[in-house]
């Protein structure tokens, strides 16, 4: 049984107990045992392990763009210590025919699967987003991903490279002064993670780092000459916010590409909106900074 609907079947008072992971608890798990199952190392964030997953395989355009995986093209799954084991949660990029035979081995390993969507228009091949969720053992949650990748092409190993990551041809400085947060570069890309002020929990689980667990505003720019960049992500809204922010994104020439939901049962309940715009980098951050001021995020 996945995470929500085994935790939902729980009496209170077990709801209560587990809710509370201990350091210990923590270190028990067998983190190596997760890298080695799935191939490959966590980027570690407070006692969330985050494995990515790019599609690099892929090479998908959009108004002639050719988006780097990193872009709008990087699938995830996060563990978090919980209840005696391991929240899992993810977001799987696939391609229309592989969503069946993913969708297939998660549920017949217990996952479940919380949104199957678009992020992007125009998109050629068009990538779909599969968001997954679970709770259990860690190596078996592990276990699980990687059997359900394997009928996808997703690569499930990990290339060494030792090309230098190339410079992002964007006055950053700049961008981190409109945005009100500090970016990072990301093999060529420009990225900003901005938390929501408020704490989102799920099943009792405050799901923090925001960031790592899916749950904070992602922006990325891509350079494309002169400085332009595309720019793409998504934004995390509660639903008053949804058309304050459509306004401000619109208003500034940047199209709203899906609105939807990611999970079942987080509190706050929370809506994702994707966009896309290829423009003058500085005039798209002044307008994504509108749409951030609609939200009631961190920022200075």
């Amino acid at each position: 049984m996945a995470f929500s609907a085994a935790f939902a079947a729980k009496p209170v008072e077990w709801k209560i107990a587990e809710t509370f992971i201990s350091p210990a608890q923590a270190q028990e798990i067998d983190w190596a045992k997760v890298d080695e199952t799935l191939g490959r190392t966590a980027a570690v964030s407070g006692d969330v392990h985050r494995y990515g997953f790019p599609r690099s395989d892929l090479s998908v355009t959009v108004d002639g763009v050719a988006i780097k995986p990193g872009f709008a093209l990087g699938g995830w799954v996060a563990f978090k210590p919980a209840h005696g084991g391991v929240m899992a949660m993810g977001d799987l990029v696939l391609l229309e025919t592989e969503i069946n035979p993913v969708m297939a081995k998660l549920i017949a390993n217990g996952f479940e699967i919380t949104a199957v969507h678009n992020h992007l228009l125009r998109a050629n091949p068009a990538p779909f987003y599969m968001h997954v969720s679970g709770h259990g053992d860690p190596v078996k949650l592990a276990s699980a991903i990687r059997d359900a990748l394997a009928e996808s092409k997703t690569p499930l190993s990990v290339a060494a490279s030792s090309a230098p990551a190339p410079a992002v041809d964007l006055d950053t400085a700049q961008l981190d002064e409109i945005m009100g947060v500090k970016g990072k570069a990301n093999g060529g890309l420009y990225q900003f993670t901005v938390a929501r002020r408020d704490a989102v929990t799920e099943g009792g689980v405050s799901l923090t780092p925001s960031g790592p667990m899916g749950v904070a505003t992602g922006i990325n720019f891509q350079p494309t000459g002169g400085g332009k960049a595309a720019i793409t992500g998504d934004f995390v809204m509660t639903g008053e916010e949804v058309n304050p922010v459509i306004m401000a994104l619109r208003t500034h020439g940047i199209e709203v590409t899906a609105l939807h939901s990611h999970m079942i049962g987080e509190e706050p309940r929370l809506f994702f909106m994707h966009f896309w715009a290829n423009d003058d980098a500085i005039k798209l951050a002044k307008g994504l900074r509108a749409a951030i001021d609609k939200t009631a995020s961190t920022k200075s």
